[in-house]
Formats: C-alpha cells, sequence, structure tokens
C-alpha cells in the first residue's frame, strides 16, 4: 500500500480545544490540556495514522494579541507552524457569546496571505450551540474565506473527529513516513514530562499565577529494574508566589508531584519517582535558554 504523509497546522484561539483536539486524533497525550489560555506555549507535534497515512499535527501556541516577550515568541510559533504545513485547520469555539471575536484578527491575516495553504474548518463544542445559530456561523465563515471543507465536532467528546481524521487522511500527499509507526510525538520525553507538570500546576493555581511560572527538567535517571527519576525545577517570577506553589507545609507541590507522577507512570508504562524544587529566578521570561527549550524564537 503506497505510504502518504503530511502536515497541518492547527489554528485557533487560546482555550479554543486545539491541545484536546490533537491529543484525541493522535489518540494519545501529546499536549497538555487546561481550561486557562494560553497552556500551550511549545509548537507540539502529534502523529496520527490512519492506515496507510500518517498526519503530522502541530499544535501551535494560541493566536492572540502578543505584548510580552514571551506572547510574541508564542505568537510567531503558531504561524511559523502554518508556513510547515501542507493544510492548515482552523478550530473556533462555538460555545462562547461571540465565537468569531476571538479569531477576527487570525481571519483577517488569513485573507490578506499571499501565499496560501488549504484549509479546512472545525467548529468545535457543537453540542454548546443552537443548530440554526450553527449554520449562521459556518455559512458566514464560509464567505469569508475558501475552506476546502467544513466539520461540525467536539473535541472533548469525540463527536465528528474520526470523520475529520478521515477528511485529512485523504488530503495528504503520496510520500514516505517522516516518523517510526510507534511514534505519537517529537517531543523529547523531558520536556513532556516538565509540561504534564506545569499542566497539574496550572489546573491547581488561580489568576495570574501560572503564567509566571515555568517548569524544566534538571535530571532524568534509568534504573535496572526500569524505575524512573525525574528531578524537576518549578522557576516562579516573583517571590510572593514561592510559598504559594509550594502550599501550607508543602502540601500543594506535593500533590502536583503526585499528580505528575500517576500520569508519566501511565504513559511511559513504568515506576516513576519524581522530586519538585521550586526556585525563584524573576527573569526566567529573558532567558534564551529556555525560549530554545520550547523551540520558540527569542529575538520574534
Amino acid at each position: 500500500m503506497t505510504e502518504h504523509c503530511g502536515v497541518v497546522a492547527v489554528l485557533g484561539a487560546p482555550n479554543a480545544g486545539k491541545s484536546t483536539l490533537i491529543n484525541r486524533l493522535v489518540g494519545a497525550k501529546v499536549s497538555i490540556v487546561s481550561s486557562k489560555v494560553q497552556t500551550t506555549r511549545a509548537l507540539v507535534r502529534g502523529i496520527a495514522l490512519q492506515e496507510s497515512t500518517q498526519i503530522v499535527l502541530i499544535d501551535t501556541p494560541g493566536i492572540f494579541k502578543p505584548k510580552q516577550r514571551l506572547e510574541k515568541a508564542m505568537v510567531a510559533a503558531a504561524w511559523q507552524g502554518l508556513e510547515q504545513a501542507e493544510l492548515a485547520l482552523l478550530l473556533i469555539d462555538t460555545s462562547l457569546k461571540n465565537p468569531l471575536g476571538p479569531v477576527e484578527d487570525i481571519i483577517k491575516r488569513l485573507e490578506q496571505a499571499e501565499t496560501r495553504v488549504p484549509l479546512v474548518l472545525a467548529l468545535n463544542k457543537v453540542d454548546k450551540i443552537a443548530k440554526d445559530k450553527l449554520l449562521v456561523l459556518a455559512s458566514s465563515l464560509n464567505e469569508r474565506l475558501d475552506f476546502a471543507a467544513t466539520f461540525m465536532i467536539s473535541a472533548l467528546h469525540g463527536g465528528g473527529v474520526e470523520d475529520l481524521l478521515d477528511w485529512l487522511a485523504s488530503q495528504m500527499p503520496e510520500g514516505e513516513w517522516l516518523f517510526p509507526e510507534d511514534q505519537v510525538s517529537d517531543m523529547p520525553m523531558r520536556l513532556l514530562a516538565a509540561e504534564i507538570t506545569r499542566e497539574k500546576l496550572f489546573n491547581r493555581l488561580h489568576q495570574e499565577l501560572p503564567y509566571g511560572l515555568m517548569v524544566e527538567t534538571e535530571q532524568w535517571e534509568n534504573f535496572d529494574n526500569g524505575d524512573i527519576k525525574i528531578s524537576q525545577i518549578v522557576y516562579v517570577s516573583r517571590d510572593s508566589h514561592k510559598g504559594i506553589v509550594l502550599g501550607k507545609g508543602g502540601a500543594m507541590i506535593r500533590e502536583v508531584g503526585a499528580q505528575a507522577r500517576q500520569e508519566l507512570e501511565e504513559i511511559l508504562e513504568t515506576k516513576v519517582h519524581i522530586k519538585l524544587f521550586v526556585k525563584l529566578q524573576e527573569n526566567w521570561k529573558d532567558d534564551p535558554e529556555k525560549y530554545h527549550l520550547w523551540g520558540l524564537d527569542y529575538s520574534a
């Protein structure tokens, strides 16, 4: 059977469900998920297989109006993902009061693009919107952009996702697979482990605090019995945040470590020992090495 392979960039506003959709298409966790916006910082490539076709899915950081250096690098990475792709998928959160509001800038940029990759529209969370409103939304978007196809899906529950996967596979050009059959992501395991811990912190912390922290895997040890020991540093940008992340008597960081360990054991299928350390680094967002870890352009 002839092999097919191609790259699909998944674009959308923060919190549209891009990471959830990619995890669903891949059939494994390759990108962290949080109810908070701007969770994805790196260009994550998930690898989905459909019979003889390999689809490389780029989970781009959500596109928004950036202000700080990190935000600018994240948005630049999202558009960079589009340049690498044979196809771009625009994901819209239809559960919002004004679904077009958060994606207006994306739509305008796609309208003005000199070189256009084929576009596919995926309307997400369709179980939360009336059908008549959904049809009006789909029609208005198709009037503005030349979508090759439109899908109505629920990334969380899986509705319509299999049809979307079949269609994406049908659009991929003939060519050798870029990755081995059993590989689901090109993200290094050390980085995914750090991202999983960051996800647990995001889900436990409130307001602006999560955006002022990052997690780095400092050590990774494999033992003869198959066990893995992981040491990670949680960097916070303010001294007052250190106590919040640690929690009373270290309760918060222990709970986060336990949740991360449990998930990593499921992914790695072995016993994991995880140690978390909290350190203050006020200017970590100005450290080029941190950007390099995520594959982001420090000078974007």
